[in-house]
Parts: C-alpha cells; sequence; structure tokens
C-alpha cells in the first residue's frame, strides 16, 4: 500500500458498541494526522461504507451480531485488502481470535477499551498502530469488495443499492504466505500442529554441544507476528537458545508463544523471570514486560523486568540486543524484521560491533519497512533478507559465530 503521508489517514471504525465506537472516534480525532470519516455497527453496514468512503485503515471488533469480524475479515482481505487493525476482548479466547485475524491478514491487535484499561491508556497505542497500519504493505487484487454473506433470517438485512451478488467466506489466506526455500539447508520440514491439541515435543537430537555460548536473538513489531512464525517454522528444533520480542499487548504474548509451540518443531513459551535459556527453546517476552539476557556462570537466564519503556515500547528490541552485548555478543545471531519506528537498529548495531552475525528483514518482504530500514541506514545489519530466506540466514550465522 502507498499511502500519501501529505494527507490524513482517513479511518472507519467497525463495532457493534456505541460506547467503544465513541470511545475510539474521540481517541483517534486528538490526533491532527488522522480523521474518522465514519463508523459502522456491523460487516453489512462497513460493507457499504468501505465503498463510499474509501478508508484508509479499519478497526474491527471480531464479536459482532449477524457476522463476526473474523468472518468478514476473511472476505475483505481475499477480495479487496485494506489494514485493518482488530481491537478485541482480553480474554484468553478473545486473545486467540486476534492472533487467528493476524493470520488471516489483520496488521495490528488492541485490547478494548473496559474495565482492565480506559481508552486514556489504550489511546495513544491506537494512534500509534493505525499509523503502522497505514503504512503496511498489502496485497490489493483487482476484486470488488465482496458483499458479506446474507444476515441470519432472523435478522433484517440491511440494502445496499447496487451490490453484488453474495459471495461465500473463502479460507483463511495468510499475509504472506511462506514459500519453499530454494535450496534449503537443511533436511528438516516442519511439522504443523492443529493448535488446542496436545503438544509434545520430541527429545533434542544433535544439538549445540555442551557448554556452547551461542544464542538467536529476534525482533519485530507490525508484521512480526506472522514473519516470527514463518522464519520458526523453517528452523529445527536442534538449535541454541532463542530470544523473541514482538511488540504485543500484554494480554495478547501467551496466546502467541502458545501458537508458535503449537506450530514450530521446537519448544516456545513465554518468557519467566529466571528462565533458562536451552538449547532447542525458544522464549518470547511477555507484553508490558522487558526481556534482557544475564549470563550466570555458564548459563544464560532471563530477566524479566518492567522499566520505562524505550522507543515508547515494552518490551523493547532495543533492550534485548544490547542486553545481550556483553553477556553474549560474538556469540549471537540476531535478525530484526518488519515493524515500524526504530526499535532494534541502535542494539543491532551494537551487537554487530561485537562481532556478532546480524541480519535485517528486506523492504520488499516487509509489511512496514521501518526497523529494518533504521538499522540498514546506520550500517548494523550486515546482510538485508527476503523473510522466506532469513532461516537459512540464521543457520549460515550459527555456522560462522563461536562456541
Amino acid at each position: 500500500m502507498v499511502f500519501d503521508s501529505n494527507r490524513r489517514i482517513r479511518v472507519l471504525v467497525v463495532d457493534d458498541s456505541a460506547t467503544v465506537r465513541r470511545m475510539v472516534t474521540d481517541a483517534l480525532s486528538t490526533d491532527p494526522e488522522i480523521e474518522v470519516v465514519g463508523t459502522a455497527i456491523d460487516p453489512y453496514i462497513a460493507k457499504d461504507k468501505i465503498l463510499s468512503l474509501k478508508p484508509d485503515v479499519i478497526t474491527l471488533d471480531l464479536e459482532m451480531p449477524r457476522m463476526d469480524g473474523l468472518t468478514f475479515l476473511r472476505i475483505l482481505m481475499e477480495r479487496h485488502p485494506i489494514p485493518v487493525v482488530i481491537m478485541s476482548s482480553l480474554t484468553q479466547p478473545g486473545s486467540a481470535k486476534a492472533l487467528e485475524a493476524l493470520q488471516v491478514g489483520a496488521i495490528e491487535v488492541l485490547g478494548k477499551p473496559g474495565s482492565a484499561y480506559s481508552i486514556g491508556d489504550l489511546g495513544p497505542q491506537l494512534i500509534q498502530k493505525i499509523k503502522a497500519a497505514a503504512q503496511a504493505r498489502l496485497r490489493r487484487p483487482t476484486a470488488q469488495v465482496a458483499e458479506p454473506p446474507p444476515p441470519p433470517p432472523s435478522a433484517p438485512a440491511v440494502p445496499s443499492a447496487g451490490a453484488p451478488p453474495p459471495l461465500a467466506p473463502r479460507p483463511p489466506t495468510p499475509l504472506r504466505p511462506p514459500s519453499a526455500p530454494a535450496h534449503a539447508p537443511s533436511a528438516y520440514t516442519p511439522q504443523r500442529v492443529t493448535i488446542g491439541a496436545p503438544i509434545i515435543k520430541a527429545p533434542l537430537i544433535g544439538g549445540p554441544p555442551a557448554g556452547s555460548r551461542k544464542l538467536i536473538l529476534i525482533g519485530a513489531s507490525t508484521g512480526g507476528t506472522e514473519a516470527i512464525r514463518e522464519v520458526l517454522q523453517r528452523l529445527p528444533a536442534n538449535l541454541p537458545p532463542i530470544a523473541i520480542v514482538q511488540h504485543i499487548p500484554a494480554t495478547f504474548s501467551r496466546a502467541f508463544a502458545d501458537r508458535l509451540n503449537a506450530l514450530c518443531e521446537m519448544e516456545v513459551r513465554e518468557a519467566k523471570d529466571g528462565d533458562e535459556f536451552r538449547p532447542g527453546l525458544a522464549l518470547v517476552a511477555p507484553g508490558n514486560f522487558h526481556l534482557l539476557i544475564q549470563r550466570v556462570g555458564a548459563r544464560y537466564t532471563a530477566r524479566v523486568t518492567t522499566g520505562p519503556m524505550v522507543w515508547h515500547q515494552r518490551p523493547a528490541v532495543d533492550l534485548l540486543f544490547k542486553s545481550a552485548v556483553d553477556s553474549a555478543g560474538p556469540h549471537v545471531v540476531a535478525a530484526l524484521l518488519t515493524g515500524m519506528g526504530k526499535d532494534g537498529a541502535d542494539g543491532l548495531l551494537e551487537l554487530r560491533q561485537r562481532g556478532a552475525r546480524t541480519y535485517a528483514q528486506d523492504e520488499n518482504s516487509c509489511v512496514v519497512y521501518g526497523m529494518p530500514k533504521a538499522a540498514h541506514d546506520i550500517g548494523a545489519a550486515e546482510r538485508m533478507v527476503p523473510l522466506d530466506r532469513m532461516h537459512e540466514a540464521i543457520l549460515s550465522g550459527l555456522a560462522q559465530v563461536t562456541d
């Protein structure tokens, strides 16, 4: 998507709650770069307003009458992709649905204002996510906006003059489906596991030698949940430990880690303070907490802390990267993936200066080319790598860093 930064970002708010619509509208109206051009109480009205108002970004509730937001999102991404910011409930089922929405093609996710958070708390985050979404790259097929399937017989249909014939929703399609690498560095084939099924990880075989100090660091923001998934699914389990920072709300990080654990060969879980980094394990920073690397004797351990925000983020990629400079320096392979802003670039540079292998995602494969661009501009990344080749870069880097 190419967005004209000389005009305001046009936003359509879709939510069945009048209170939430008003709160979101009021919050966005405080920023002079954003204009709320309309609201809709359900996908049927939203479809007509997308056609007439031509918004740049949509905020979308997932739990609505007549048609749920996830079904509408699938139709929208299939027929007329528009950057979407999901406003989801703070419950664990709500978190799972929000992550599924990211897989379908939503750009960002944020907890809905309610008992846990007020719009005053979420307003600045929402504004930031709207601006990130406006810069996102999306596929834009030349098809018309899909008409949602007819509402249930018990609900009155919303008239739409000249609307195209109803189209049934198609199966979900990721924003950028992973493509097979041109030449795989190993015979590993990722095993896909249905989320919700019991996950039993096989014993680690052929991992790093005892006492290895190698460590993998990954940081991302907008578009990163799917980018991280694509990278990890292509990696074998018998690797050095992995530390991950993804900018994500506190209520969604646990579900994000659980989803990765279900889909990836390695064990993935949310980090707790004092956790030991060990081969075959990837630890994800909890939302609203920083994740740092500490060297304790011959082991790496996780330090999970609050502390001030960095680049308006907590967790911050920069803090993760910089914490490993002294404790792991030349033994690190670090990758900075898609995201808005500059978080991670300075830390990546410090790692490179200490002998780490450092990579950043290339512009063409990024959802938002912000953080990787910042790394490129200051010389922090030794190589810019397409997303579908990042796993190869990581494996190559591991072969080059010292134990």
